[in-house]
């Protein structure tokens, strides 16, 4: 029987050498690990983003908060109606046509949940880097993308 087709572990990978494909490996990985456990407070990470900023900028306005985490307006509208309508956040008016978003009681005592479960998640990711490098990791991630 001629296995020489399958190559396992024995297949030369010239893939990781090249850094995007290794950035979208530890983020399509990291990601779906931080997914699975937000899912124990029924949150997605876009959910808890918003949640954060709504926290920390009171009366924030929908377009500011799309802007800042680069989410088109049609993508905003379902994203903040599940957090309205899991009464996590709420439509307070600022001006005549503005309104402001703000966190509800039960807003801010599950982003206190996902905070926590945030925490850690971003504490274990750092304790897989060589100590060495940590103090590197953020600068050379935000050099990326800002």
């Amino acid at each position: 029987m001629d296995n020489s087709h399958h190559y396992g572990s024995l297949m030369r990978d010239p893939l990781p050498s090249y850094p995007g494909y290794a950035l979208r490996r530890a983020a399509n990985a990291t990601a779906a690990e931080l997914a699975s456990r937000l899912t124990e407070v029924g949150l997605r990470q876009s959910d808890v983003s918003v949640l954060i900023l709504v926290a920390e900028n009171p009366a924030v306005t929908a377009s500011a908060i799309g802007r800042s985490l680069d989410i088109q307006r049609a993508n905003m509208v379902p994203l903040l109606k599940r957090l309205e309508d899991a009464g996590l956040i709420a439509r307070e008016p600022i001006d005549g046509k503005s309104r402001g978003l703000d966190l509800t009681a039960a807003g801010r005592e599950r982003l206190a949940q996902a905070r926590q479960i945030v925490e850690g998640f971003e504490a274990e990711l750092l304790e897989r880097v060589p100590p060495e490098h940590r103090p590197h990791l953020l600068p050379a991630l935000e050099a990326l993308w800002r």
